[in-house]
């Protein structure tokens, strides 16, 4: 797998024509993405654990003498490619990359806290021939760790120009970007770094020693922390309570807002339906963008809380530690931390988590990751979770201190990623078997991620949430209610009172030929036409389910349509009159959407990543499977249990 330059358009118009080009290369967690938006001005994602950029970004350089095009490449330890990723960059460099250039010159990170490791990428990007400069980063923590380093001895080691960075600050930003105007001035090392490895190891210690380099002693607070989030036992004990608590901040501290909100859209749904004048136009203002859009709209605070919750810990650098903690129950599963990585990346959701799997070397763990990882947990499945959660338990049930509804969402986290641990060791052990590859990560010390960066990360995760608010959940709310809206028929051609005229005209919408067209195939479950209607719509996206029922129930009560949906019956059948939301359907709707392959972007990213339709299909038939045989199961459960 490549990238194209054409996947991943440049931010600002004339970025990718015209321009000089210069790369930013360097090993995972170097510093480089922060010195790309240093010099750029853009957000590309940064957090403190390797493996975060996993595609190319491209942005524009304001430099004394005019401005340079800046491309910042995923993080390698070499130019000898062993995963996707690390391809992404030789083929970038080499210019065969479909549709980039190669670069007129390299600016090499290397972080000075393990610079003995790092020299080995400078030495092969000098051995390019290219015009090279080094950027030399995290100065410091390396002298507060007691560590010395002459950066002047270091440049005439290397024969190339060498500055040092401080990016967090952005000390040495301006230095960087004065000499990104010249490049074809860069100082060439007077002899090329030898290419066998051994000679190489030989340069490496001689370097070092003429730039009077000591490494920092370890870390002592990172040391003493990792001894407990490290071990075997109190490491796991650790994590179940950090991700336990996680949920319980997200209920506890989010609901109040949303429920604000949501006072605040049926407020205006209702002065939208009585004042605007036009009856079809109020119908549609009411109905379809606030009772539809709107009703996503109230769990933007839940979805907030978790993206900012995940920048926090990514800053921190705890998420690198629960990928090495994993490993040990990953290679159970044939999967390994690097996978682990890309699972947690599908909290926030499926498609990121999926192109993080790039930094994985074996093509049968990476894909036996791809088809795993929609089964995680993701954003987009938040507002389906607390929607149907809230149906479930009460509001304001606890067992003690603990909240009933986010100990039943951490359930329902908790099973979605013990079932892709699942998932993936069975294709590993059927039509993915093969060989583990050796796992390794590096140990970031922990930092104190900054407010801004923090903010700006969950900010652009949120951004994209409300994107697909406006764009995939609009649309089909639009056609969801056109479906509902016709044929039209008004209280007086059907001979109702206004009241009642609307619950019939819903039962007589084109919608509800579709819902009980589909009906008989989902009705084991509990489902009724309009829930089946609300799995339609969740096709394109997870959210629209709640949109859909949203505007189901809005076409009946405006002003309250979550009201509506807890006193829901059956309309017809048996079940006339029976509660529609009892506990055994609000359960198999849970883990329905725990296992559902609802996600069009999804597939169509795995479509990309694995270049063929045939493990998306795959994907998507063995999911749907599993999620009907596992709802059913969980209805007679729920009613045994509770009848």
């Amino acid at each position: 797998m490549s990238a194209a330059c054409h996947d991943n358009p440049a931010p600002e118009r004339g970025v990718a024509t015209g321009l000089r080009r210069i790369a930013l290369i360097g090993s995972p967690n170097a510093g480089k993405t922060t010195i790309f938006n240093q010099l750029t001005g853009l957000r590309a994602h940064t957090a403190n654990y390797p493996g975060v950029t996993v595609t190319r970004s491209e942005g524009m350089a304001h430099t004394p003498a005019g401005r340079v095009a800046v491309e910042d490449v995923p993080g390698t330890y070499s130019l000898s490619a062993m995963s996707p990723d690390e391809q992404v960059v030789v083929d970038l460099l080499d210019g065969t990359l479909p549709g980039c250039p190669t670069p007129d010159a390299l600016v090499v990170v290397l972080d000075a806290t393990t610079l003995r490791r790092s020299l080995t990428l400078a030495a092969q990007a000098m051995a390019r021939h290219q015009p090279t400069l080094v950027a030399v980063t995290m100065l410091d923590e390396h002298a507060a760790r007691g560590g010395r380093l002459d950066l002047p001895a270091l440049a005439e080691a290397l024969g190339v120009g060498v500055v040092g960075v401080i990016p967090p600050s952005g000390e040495g930003i301006d230095e960087l970007r004065a000499r990104l105007d010249r490049p074809q001035d860069w100082a060439e090392p007077p002899f090329p770094p030898p290419a066998d490895s051994e000679e190489q190891t030989a340069w490496v210690r001689s370097v070092l020693a003429a730039a009077d380099y000591h490494a920092p002693r370890p870390d002592a607070a990172t040391r003493a922390v990792d001894d407990v989030l490290l071990h075997p036992l109190w490491g796991g004990v650790v994590f179940v309570a950090v991700m336990f608590a996680f949920f319980q901040t997200i209920f506890t501290v989010a609901a109040p807002v949303q429920d604000t909100l949501q006072r605040g859209l049926g407020w205006l749904a209702e002065q939208v339906a009585d004042h605007v004048g036009h009856g079809f136009v109020g119908a549609f203002l009411s109905e379809a963008v606030i009772g539809g859009v709107g009703s996503v709209l109230v769990f933007v605070p839940q979805v907030a809380l978790l993206f900012l919750l995940i920048a926090l810990l990514e800053g921190l650098g705890y998420m690198a530690r629960a990928a090495y903690l994993m490993d040990r129950i990953m290679a159970a599963t044939g999967l390994d931390g690097r996978a682990f990585v890309a699972m947690l990346s599908s909290f926030a959701c499926a498609v990121p988590g999926i192109m993080a799997t790039r930094t994985i070397g074996s093509s049968k763990t990476r894909i036996a990751t791809i088809l795993a990882a929609p089964l995680m947990p993701c954003s987009a499945r938040l507002p389906v979770y607390v929607l149907l959660v809230g149906l479930l338990v009460p509001s304001g049930t606890r067992w003690g201190p603990v909240q009933a509804q986010g100990l039943a969402m951490f359930a329902l986290y908790v099973l979605g990623g013990l079932s892709a641990m699942v998932s993936a060791r069975v294709l590993r052990s059927t039509v993915l078997r093969g060989e583990l590859v050796p796992f390794y990560l590096e140990m970031p010390p922990y930092r104190m991620p900054r407010l801004r960066s923090v903010l700006l990360s969950s900010w652009s995760s949120v951004r994209m949430f409300l994107r697909k608010a406006g764009t995939i959940i609009f649309g089909t709310a639009v056609v969801l209610w056109a479906l509902l809206a016709f044929p039209t028929r008004d209280a007086e051609t059907v001979g109702l009172d206004q009241a009642h005229a609307s619950a019939y005209v819903l039962e007589h919408s084109y919608a509800a030929q579709l819902g009980r067209a589909i009906e008989p195939v989902f009705e084991p479950l509990g489902f009724d036409w309009r829930i089946d209607l609300g799995l339609v719509g969740a096709v394109s996206a997870r959210e629209v389910f709640v949109s859909t029922l949203g505007q189901v129930w809005a076409a009946t009560d405006p002003e309250d349509p979550s009201a509506a949906l807890a006193e829901a019956t059956y309309l017809d059948g048996p079940r006339a009159g029976e509660p529609l939301f009892s506990a055994p359907t609000v359960v198999a709707l849970l883990v329905w959407f725990v296992y559902a392959l609802q996600c069009m972007s999804t597939v169509a990213v795995m479509r990309r990543e694995t270049g063929s339709w045939r493990w998306p299909a795959l994907a998507l038939t063995y999911l749907t499977l599993i999620a009907y045989a596992a709802a059913w199961l969980a209805r007679l459960i729920t009613l045994a249990v509770t009848t």
